[in-house]
């Protein structure tokens, strides 16, 4: 999470949603892509790694209402470890 949108003006449905800047990363934790702005349904901050959804997937948390969104912010990572495969010689 690299920001926060405040947004006086917006839909309806998004009134009183956190909103998050997100950079999306690669496994080695290298910057991939464009920022994502996204809901936050978990409560996640500045600085703090996550995982989110896109697409229609997104609004699913905030079933039955109609969250006008195809970004959310569905968990907090609390450990990542990754090991690459390796190639043979």
């Amino acid at each position: 999470v690299i920001g926060n949108v405040v947004s006086t003006h917006k839909d309806q449905s998004l009134v009183g949603q956190k909103l998050l800047v997100l950079q999306p990363v690669s496994p080695l934790r290298k910057e991939i892509g464009r920022p994502v702005v996204a809901v936050d349904s978990v409560g996640a901050g500045v600085g703090e790694e996550v995982f989110f959804v896109r697409g229609r997937e997104a609004t699913f948390p905030f079933l039955p209402d109609q969250v006008t969104t195809d970004a959310n912010v569905v968990g907090i990572v609390d450990q990542w470890s990754y090991q690459p495969e390796t190639q043979e010689p």
